[in-house]
């Protein structure tokens, strides 16, 4: 694979492009070639034709044209708009996101966590890694204002004695 082939990988993080691809392929008769794929990724991660053409080193009006030609062509026959025109290219993003083909990032299963900054000194007591989880116990340490330290527990239990 050549290095320009290489370039955009990124939009699989986003993007289910392995189906998108073999969707594309349907509606085009044929599997897409490297730079259909190419282009493709470029615009799924929000550059324009033209910034593309850019980064990849190309005429802008030759990109442009080969979108036209085959992208949007490929894109409208998938999502059903084959009759509208694309007045911009971030119709294709759109309509794309809309078919579902955007990877949602936050799976039923997972909660949301905020993390808010807190000072705390503390020792890392445990690390546990299962499947796509990870659990860290901390011991903290409490410090006081004259530099020593106490545990979280012993500072607690001080306010007893």
């Amino acid at each position: 694979m050549s290095a320009t082939n290489e370039k955009f990988l990124e939009a699989c993080n986003n993007w289910d492009l392995e189906t998108l691809y073999t969707d594309l392929a349907s509606v085009k008769g044929k599997r897409l070639t490297p730079v259909e794929k190419l282009h493709l990724r470029g615009l799924l991660l929000g550059y324009s034709p033209a910034e593309i053409a850019d980064k990849l080193d190309k005429d802008i009006r030759g990109v442009e044209t080969d979108f036209s030609a085959t992208i949007y062509r490929y894109v409208k026959g998938l999502v059903g708009k084959c009759n509208e025109k694309i007045n911009n290219w971030r119709s294709v993003i759109e309509w794309l996101y809309e078919a579902g083909y955007k990877i949602e990032t936050k799976n039923n299963n997972q909660q949301t966590v905020n993390f808010e900054s807190v000072d705390m000194i503390g020792r890392i007591a445990n690390i546990k890694f299962c499947k796509k989880k990870i659990t860290i116990e901390i011991d903290t340490i409490e410090v006081d204002l004259l530099g020593k330290e106490q545990s979280f527990k012993n500072f607690n239990n001080s306010d007893d004695n």
